[in-house]
């Protein structure tokens, strides 16, 4: 019998036994449904985290008899998205069978070698660390999970005391030790020592729990989960006040999204001192009950306790303390340098800290600059190669704010002693993992923002960025085509890769704005691709005043005032740029029936160069691509364009696109992802010493040649 789905409080019952009615002949099937549940609820366990099991009967293919097979997460996988090629399949006699070749903790990482000669499934992902702590306990179904209630108990200073008189005997308690072979040894142990337990607290580490089904394991682990909630929610400020009360207020909403936004560019470029970092920030309650705690000073330099924590989020945040949450952020320079000074305290703790835990076989110093950044009042901050690993180093951190005012209401918090947290972050295994990581992308670690990108060139030139590693911002003044663009752009890279927001270029407002929404979802940006346009195709007589002010303020004055406040954030973060930017064959070639539209782009073009002339010094490159007659998709041929071309040209608009490929040397149409490939060539990274270059994508115009 199910029970009611609000019997628990502090986590989801999300159990269909009609689902797993379907699975039931297939144990693996439902080692994943159980696992995806787990893995959907952050209170449970963090992505990337904890590791799920089970053990069914296969047929030997050698020797065609039964044999018990273990299926297990991956590693470097999660269990949220897990799927049945992220497993690895293991005998389970030849993993005890390795106790033969363990020689102490010394040979660890020699046994994590020889779990490939114990796969049954040659498909097998790469096996965990946590393989042998799985196969040696007895169960059919396993979960050990990351649950913030539960590591802040286990991170507890009387974390034993607490496991026993609270779940009155039912849990074992194992000593902290790095994951691997003897740990499995130590839970079999345990397990021996307290036969009929129903699971595991590992201290500083989380929590073992298992069941003779998949759902008797699953709702073994939210039993013991909503026991361990309850009992920290009737504790919270019953001896004290969470994290001691308030030291600093935080700001309203909208004041402290703005500080963030205005200060996130100093920080990235900061941060980026050893290589380029992507930022995610959050002003998450928890985490600005934290970050204004009067307990901060005292547990921020303790460090997490859980290893995945650790991993993702260093030893220690940076903590903003000497910078007040309303701090007058308009002179940009004034607070670099202001900040410098803690960034470089920081960096030389961080390799004393090297220094002092190294062994000689420890791979060199990593990056020494901070992954979280905690700003009393305002939020935290968090810096990684791309959005996705920042953002989940802010998940990790709050988890650990998580485990700290949890520990804190029952006990007292303990972090990992400093030499146990180098050897996890430095752990040959680990480095291991890194080297095998697949090389990043021409574009990773660079936010573009580019301009009319709903649709035509500039989404194509978007899309281009996005597959190549980039973070987009997609600005429009059309936001129904944005938000379809959008959700074209999730679905096909997922929910970190771009965010959208209405950009009118002819209004500052909004320039302005759509900077602050850049910097506060990534952190600043890399490449600008100016390319809003439109294009009014009349004869000297028919152009209006009001043809040409609106031409010339969208191609020329809107090139300009973006630019403007790109580089200033560009000239913030001190990384260096590109700014390309959308012109036309029209900027050189002298046309009929072009007057306001040919001078607007022609401007586009000498503003370019003069831009280039201008910025080199700061390591910033401007160039210009020259589109011709791109037809698809562009907006440029609404508002009578294509008519007044056509009339221009003596043909119908039905015959426009053949006229214009035909009076190429290449006899080419030209596409949008044409110009988003010329785009690429400039800011690729194969000419990062070219600026003030100009690259016709037109299919070969020689009247458009640059002499």
């Amino acid at each position: 019998m199910e029970p009611a789905v609000n019997t628990f409080k502090y986590v989801d019952y999300l159990w269909d036994q009609d689902k797993a009615s379907e699975l039931k002949d297939d144990q693996v099937a439902l080692l994943l449904y159980r696992s995806n549940l787990l893995g959907a609820d952050l209170r449970i366990t963090n992505y990337g985290g904890g590791n799920t099991s089970c053990k069914t009967i296969e047929e030997d293919p050698l020797t065609g008899e039964d044999t018990q097979v273990m299926w297990i997460k991956g590693s470097g996988g999660d269990i949220g998205s897990l799927k049945r090629s992220g497993l690895a399949g293991l005998y389970v006699d030849r993993l005890h069978a390795l106790k033969n070749r363990y020689h102490g903790l010394e040979s660890e990482d020699e046994m994590v070698g020889l779990f490939y000669h114990c796969l049954y499934d040659l498909d097998s992902k790469a096996p965990s660390i946590d393989t042998p702590l799985h196969a040696f306990l007895p169960f059919n179904h396993i979960d050990h999970l990351h649950p913030d209630a539960l590591i802040a108990i286990a991170a507890a200073k009387d974390s034993k005391k607490i496991t026993e008189e609270l779940f009155e005997g039912q849990l074992g308690w194992v000593k902290w030790q790095r994951p691997g072979f003897d740990l499995g040894l130590q839970l079999a142990q345990c397990l021996e020592d307290h036969p009929g337990i129903r699971g595991i607290v590992l201290e500083n580490h989380g929590l073992f729990t298992w069941g003779d089904t998949s759902y008797d394991c699953y709702m073994n682990s939210l039993e013991v989960i909503e026991k361990a909630s309850q009992y920290l929610e009737d504790n919270y400020g019953k001896n004290r006040p969470i994290f001691g009360g308030t030291q600093t207020e935080p700001l309203a909403a909208d004041k402290r999204k703005k500080q963030a936004a205005l200060l996130a560019p100093t920080l990235r470029g900061l941060c980026s001192s050893h290589a380029a970092m992507i930022g995610h920030f959050t002003d998450d309650e928890k985490v600005l009950q934290f970050a204004g705690s009067k307990d901060l000073k005292k547990l921020a330099p303790m460090g997490t306790s859980c290893p995945d924590h650790f991993l993702r989020t260093k030893i220690k945040p940076l903590v903003l303390d000497f910078l007040t949450p309303e701090a007058d952020l308009t002179d940009s320079k004034a607070i670099k340098e202001k900040l410098q000074d803690a960034f470089q305290q920081y960096r030389k703790e961080y390799a004393e800290y090297y220094e002092q835990h190294k062994h000689d076989n420890s791979p060199g110093m990593r990056d020494p600059n901070p992954v979280v950044i905690l700003w009393p009042g305002v939020g935290m901050y968090t810096f990684a190669k791309n959005k996705q690993t920042a953002r989940v180093a802010s998940e990790f951190y709050i988890n650990a704010i998580n485990v700290m005012r949890g520990s804190e209401a029952v006990s007292a918090y303990t972090s990992l002693p400093l030499q146990e947290a180098f050897d996890i972050e430095y752990w040959l295994l680990e480095e291991a993992k890194l080297q095998r990581m697949p090389p990043e992308q021409p574009l990773s670690r660079k936010i573009a923002l580019i301009t009319g990108s709903g649709g035509g060139i500039g989404k194509a030139v978007a899309e281009k960025f996005a597959e190549e590693g980039a973070c987009v911002v997609l600005t429009d003044i059309n936001t129904e085509r944005l938000e379809e663009t959008k959700a074209e752009f999730v679905k096909k890279f997922g929910k970190d890769t771009a965010i959208t927001t209405m950009l009118d270029v002819t209004k500052p407002a909004t320039i302005e704005q759509a900077i602050l929404d850049m910097n506060l979802a990534f952190g600043g940006v890399d490449i600008v691709v100016n390319n809003a346009g439109l294009s009014i195709s009349k004869s000297l007589h028919d152009t209006e005043e009001k043809d040409w002010d609106l031409l010339v303020d969208i191609l020329a004055k809107g090139q300009f005032l973006v630019t403007q406040k790109a580089v200033d954030i560009m000239q913030q973060q001190g990384m260096g740029g590109d700014v390309v930017n959308i012109v036309s064959k029209n900027a050189l070639v002298s046309g009929p029936n072009n007057v306001a539209y040919g001078t607007a782009k022609a401007a586009q073009m000498h503003m370019s160069r003069l831009m280039a002339a201008e910025l080199g010094q700061d390591k910033i490159r401007v160039n210009v691509v020259n589109p011709d007659a791109v037809i698809q998709g562009s907006n440029i041929w609404a508002n009578g364009w294509a008519e007044g071309r056509a009339k221009a040209y003596g043909i119908s608009v039905d015959e426009l696109p053949a006229f214009y490929a035909k009076r190429t040397l290449l006899n080419e149409t030209i596409l949008p992802e044409d110009i988003a490939n010329g785009v690429f060539a400039f800011v690729g990274g194969l000419l990062p010493k070219s600026t003030g270059n100009v690259l016709n994508v037109d299919g070969g115009v020689p009247a458009a040649f640059v002499r």
